[in-house]
């Protein structure tokens, strides 16, 4: 029978969870809602009205058609990022609309086709379908079907912004560069393909003349600049020498949103277009914002994601930043788990070499097992050119229910701290970021927690982490949960989709060059020294990390006799998308660890 904490971290894990899109000229928005077990459409109505739109099979996101009641929907098979694209036309689609009721308008399931732009009468979307590597981007008319491609040179697109007239498009890739990207203006360079900088956000000025976005181009931290059109002059509008900056530039160029990144969390102001501060943004909480302005640039949409709240959406006043609570995230949420979500304390934990690892960290119950008491466990984000924020993630609060203290770092390597920290780990240095692990462990006695009960739990680039953890540092942890991670940085370079190869080689090093630095940090070349039980969890369609990295450490521990749970989601890409897989898998890699880190 399930006891009152199992109960208890059921229902945290149950918490529904909201994201934002888009918002249409008529004032509604439409946003994402997992009450299905996955994400799916649902739009709220000017008057509060919510009327769900899709029920689909795996999770979907879309845009508005501008001038109709209708939507562009993507939405792939069972989590392979195989995005195909339809049209939902509100007016005539029994609601919520499943696969059948869409109108096919990107029908290519051997290819990845990404949605980028709608107007009124284009599409504009992104895809591999040329060689089943190089993102090329096609506007389609959508009245006639008829594609023309608008660019062509290569390279994973990561942003596709259109001038006002619609005639040229600026065109955001990640570059060879370990986290970087380049933008070009109709194909040719607005910025210097080889220059390691990152641009976010990019828009066009209301004149079509230049264009607006953040970027660390010659700079640590990102700043918001305009740039002309040739990438000669660069004009720094809004600065901050201490924290990152982002933007959301509104439809018609004339303001922008712009959010400063501080210790986890963004700070969210009104500017106008020239970088002069027009008004702060009042919500109820910080955390970390989706924005979509409305069309008429009178309004701004958010859902803003913080460490006690699963995407509140509101609607902010451009012109003097008060917020309206449009759909409250916790509604029906009942006292007990609201109770038991944990606002995270911030510090910076000092490492060997001088460097401070931002960390933020998450009280474990004291209503939980006292024998868990001094328990920890690290929880590693992805990426590794991503940060973890105090945004609402349900992991932490569930390990916390269970009494553990969680630790979330941002280990060198990570983003959103400025230039230099992102490039910490960079091919060679890759053992640098997993000894940042070892920093924090020896922190813990600091912190009044027990270093010999410290377990680690991450995903991807996290779940790398963990396997790197237990084999380099054998005698530091007591146990790992490894979500999707590479057993492997040479076999999952070999047998990742081909059209994210080239992105994972600028951070990790190549096959062809880097070979021997990618074995030494390899956690399969440090298999004899594992002895930490593991319990894994794997998606069966996992496009970016291929199963067979959780297979072969599988293999592995079951030859040397260490415990190694292994949990395959068939129906599941690169994590858990749906809510029953994580009902399943995340209780029991819970337990696993109380089992390991309670108290002998």
């Amino acid at each position: 029978m399930p006891n009152d904490n199992d109960r208890l971290i059921q229902t945290l894990l149950n918490l529904r969870t909201w994201s934002l899109f888009d918002v249409d000229d008529a004032g509604h928005v439409l946003a994402g809602h997992d009450e299905l077990g996955t994400i799916q459409l649902i739009e709220i109505a000017p008057d509060g009205t919510r009327t769900p739109l899709t029920r689909m099979p795996t999770r979907v996101s879309g845009k508005y058609v501008p001038g109709r009641r209708a939507v562009v929907v993507q939405h792939d098979a069972g989590g392979n990022e195989l995005h195909q694209l339809g049209l939902l036309d509100l007016t005539a689609a029994a609601l919520p609309a499943g696969p059948d009721a869409l109108t096919p308008l990107v029908d290519d399931p051997e290819h990845m086709n990404v949605l980028r732009e709608v107007t009124a009468d284009t599409l504009v979307y992104s895809s591999n379908r040329r060689n089943g590597v190089d993102m090329d981007v096609y506007a389609r008319d959508l009245a006639s079907g008829e594609e023309r491609a608008v660019y062509e040179e290569g390279g994973f697109v990561a942003n596709v912004a259109l001038s006002h007239d619609g005639a040229h498009q600026a065109v955001t890739c990640y570059s060879l560069q370990p986290a970087s990207t380049s933008v070009s203006i109709d194909g040719e360079p607005l910025t210097a393909p080889d220059e390691q900088a990152e641009h976010g956000g990019v828009a066009w000025s209301a004149d079509d003349a230049t264009v607006i976005m953040s970027s660390n181009h010659d700079r640590d931290m990102a700043a918001i600049a305009r740039v002309s059109l040739d990438g000669s002059q660069w004009n720094w509008l809004v600065e901050d020498d201490e924290h990152e900056l982002g933007c959301w530039v509104s439809p018609d160029g004339l303001a922008m949103v712009v959010g400063r990144h501080v210790d986890g969390v963004f700070e969210l102001a009104v500017h106008e277009a020239d970088g002069t501060l027009r008004c702060p943004i009042r919500t109820p909480v910080a955390g970390v914002p989706e924005v979509v302005w409305a069309p008429d640039g009178s309004r701004v949409a958010m859902s803003i994601s913080a460490a006690t709240d699963p995407g509140s959406i509101h609607l902010v006043d451009a012109r003097t930043g008060e917020s309206t609570v449009v759909v409250d995230a916790l509604e029906g949420v009942d006292v007990a788990a609201r109770e038991q979500l944990v606002t995270p304390t911030g510090g910076r934990v000092p490492t060997p070499d001088g460097e401070q690892v931002p960390c933020f960290v998450y009280a474990g119950s004291s209503d939980a097992d006292p024998q868990l008491q001094g328990a920890s466990v690290l929880l590693i984000h992805g990426g590794p050119e991503a940060a973890a924020y105090r945004n609402f993630m349900p992991v932490p609060h569930v390990l916390a229910a269970a009494g553990f203290t969680v630790l979330v770092p941002n280990v060198r390597g990570s983003a959103a701290y400025g230039k230099r920290w992102v490039s910490l780990d960079d091919v060679e240095r890759r053992l640098d970021s997993v000894a940042d692990l070892a920093a924090i462990r020896e922190w813990l006695p600091s912190q009044g927690l027990d270093p010999e009960r410290a377990a680690l739990w991450g995903g991807s680039y996290g779940g790398y982490m963990v396997l790197a953890g237990v084999s380099t540092q054998p005698d530091l942890w007591a146990a790992g949960v490894d979500i999707v991670g590479m057993s492997s940085l040479v076999t999952f370079l070999e047998n990742t989709s081909d059209y994210r190869r080239a992105l994972r080689e600028r951070e990790y090093g190549s096959l062809e060059h880097d070979r021997a630095v990618l074995e030494k940090a390899s956690p399969l070349t440090y298999l004899d020294q594992i002895r930490a039980p593991l319990f894994v969890i794997h998606g069966a369609n996992d496009p970016r990390v291929p199963l067979s990295e959780a297979e072969q450490i599988k293999a592995a521990l079951d030859q040397k006799g260490v415990e190694c749970e292994l949990r395959v989601y068939a129906d599941e890409g690169h994590g858990l998308a749906k809510r029953a897989n994580r009902l399943d898998a995340y209780p029991a890699a819970v337990a696993f660890l109380v089992r390991h880190l309670t108290r002998a």
